[in-house]
């Protein structure tokens, strides 16, 4: 679905800063028992020449509703699919899941273009 994601002109380009995103009404389903899994999605960039319009971004999250996905898989996905959309100097998503039978995930997945470095 990464045809969903936007990617705007960075109205400042020439400077590094970060881009933090906090979307706390994450959910996929789990791809052995179809059960639902809760998390809450991180995203934290430093743009290059584009930035990610909000509202694709919420619509591309969405898609993961109705998807049996492992946590880990989940998480690099989405860092692949924002990557490849925006080309950041550096990006990060933290995928943060509930609690299910008593073991919560964090999920970190990172990444940094080589001019970034």
């Amino acid at each position: 679905m990464t045809e969903l994601l936007e990617a705007v002109p960075n109205p400042r380009p020439e400077r590094s800063y970060h881009v933090r995103i906090h979307a706390p009404e994450f959910t996929c389903l789990c791809p052995r028992t179809g059960q639902p899994d809760f998390a809450t999605i991180e995203i934290d960039y430093v743009p290059d020449s584009s930035i990610v319009e909000l509202k694709s971004l919420k619509l591309y999250l969405q898609t993961y509703r109705n998807k049996g996905t492992f946590h880990e898989a989940a998480t690099n996905q989405i860092l692949d699919d924002l990557v490849s959309c925006l080309a950041p100097r550096r990006m990060e998503v933290r995928g943060i899941f509930g609690a299910r039978g008593g073991i919560s995930t964090t999920v970190v997945a990172t990444w940094a273009s080589a001019i970034s470095e």
